[in-house]
């Protein structure tokens, strides 16, 4: 495996693009793209043989996360990560979380900025929820976020084709989803579940929820429900005893599909999803593989149809038999988004742009 997996993203976008509709996002243009292939705004001042110190200013949360060795898990040469501000001089790029930054916990640092220093943006909130934005124009270099038009686009998770796994540089962190419609998928014994901790009465996820119980059995999880069993991955746990599973974003926006899709997706349940367009999903999953609120004109229309699948082995093969194509990668919180920003940095030595109209963009 060569440096910087740049042998490969010829073939795998021709992959990609002639096997499936889906689009693997930016994340992997920046994992995977030979930096050759694209002028520098302006050309290469600084010697690009030297290692790139990217320096996470504070903890997403200020909870610490352990920082991989981006060549042991990337194979991304020359990239250094660390949390030790005292390298802040000697930093190529330093990532601010968003949160933490609005919240005082990670304020933006008051020393002055080195000489060809990047600041990286990272937010993995909606833009309901990443106040403040405007009081930031100007000031990044980067961005990274879930959205596809990021600088550098991390999705919570992707679909890599198993025909190919064994040539993808991620395929042995990937989850396999297994094929056909085993037995154990026809009869699961419980029908709908939905795990949620933000209730807010004005979601509308919450309202559709209100509505939605009252024509079929939903099992409610989290600190608005039942609690669920400590140890592992408990969510996914949970959904391989469900045939169906509502992934409901607290809010609607472009690109925001989280954890709570590919927790369904992993679990072998059915994700019933509201959140963006459908266009929007199919570029994350095939069309067949979730049901989107979008597609009937009633919550009780909804209803009537899971009762439907799950009394049809047929409908219920619709919905599965796709998976056996796929594994699932997530990107592990952290840890993974650092090593890509620090290869971000380490692509964009000697340029000198600046994030333009942040609040505008992310709202878009």
């Amino acid at each position: 495996m060569t440096s910087d997996l740049s042998h490969i993203v010829d073939s795998f976008f021709k992959w990609i693009y002639s096997l499936t509709s889906l689009v693997v996002i930016g994340f992997l243009f920046i994992l995977l793209s030979d930096p050759s292939s694209a002028e520098p705004s302006v050309p290469l001042s600084q010697d690009n043989s030297k290692e790139t110190l990217l320096l996470v200013w504070v903890h997403p949360f200020h909870q610490h996360i352990k920082i991989a060795d981006c060549w042991e898990k990337f194979a991304i040469s020359g990239c250094k990560v660390t949390d030790n501000r005292s390298f802040y001089s000697q930093a190529d790029a330093v990532i601010f979380h968003h949160r933490d930054v609005t919240s005082g916990v990670g304020a933006l640092t008051r020393e002055p900025r080195p000489p060809g220093q990047k600041w990286i943006w990272f937010n993995y909130e909606s833009p309901t929820h990443a106040p403040g934005l405007w009081k930031y124009e100007g000031i990044y270099n980067l961005t990274l976020s879930y959205r596809e038009d990021s600088d550098v686009s991390v999705p919570y998770g992707f679909l890599i084709p198993v025909a190919h796994l064994d040539k993808f540089p991620l395929g042995r962190f990937a989850y396999p989803l297994g094929g056909g419609t085993p037995a154990s998928d026809l009869r699961r014994p419980h029908l709908v579940a939905w795990v949620v901790s933000n209730w807010r009465e004005h979601h509308m996820r919450v309202a559709y929820y209100k509505v939605l119980k009252d024509h079929i059995q939903i099992d409610l999880f989290g600190k608005a429900g039942q609690w669920l069993p400590p140890g592992g991955d408990s969510v996914v746990d949970m959904l391989k005893q469900y045939q169906f599973y509502l992934a409901f974003e607290n809010s609607q926006h472009t690109d925001y599909i989280t954890e709570k899709l590919w927790n369904a997706v992993q679990g072998g349940a059915i994700p019933v999803v509201l959140g963006p367009s459908r266009k929007n999903y199919e570029r994350f999953l095939p069309p067949e593989a979730f049901i989107h609120i979008d597609d009937f004109p009633t919550v009780q229309d909804l209803a009537q149809y899971l009762l439907k699948v799950r009394d049809s082995p047929s409908l219920i093969e619709k919905h599965l038999s796709w998976r056996k194509n796929y594994s699932v990668f997530r990107p592990k919180w952290g840890s993974d988004h650092y090593c890509i920003a620090c290869l971000a940095a380490k692509r964009n030595k000697g340029k000198i742009d600046v994030v333009k109209n942040l609040n505008e963009w992310f709202f878009s």
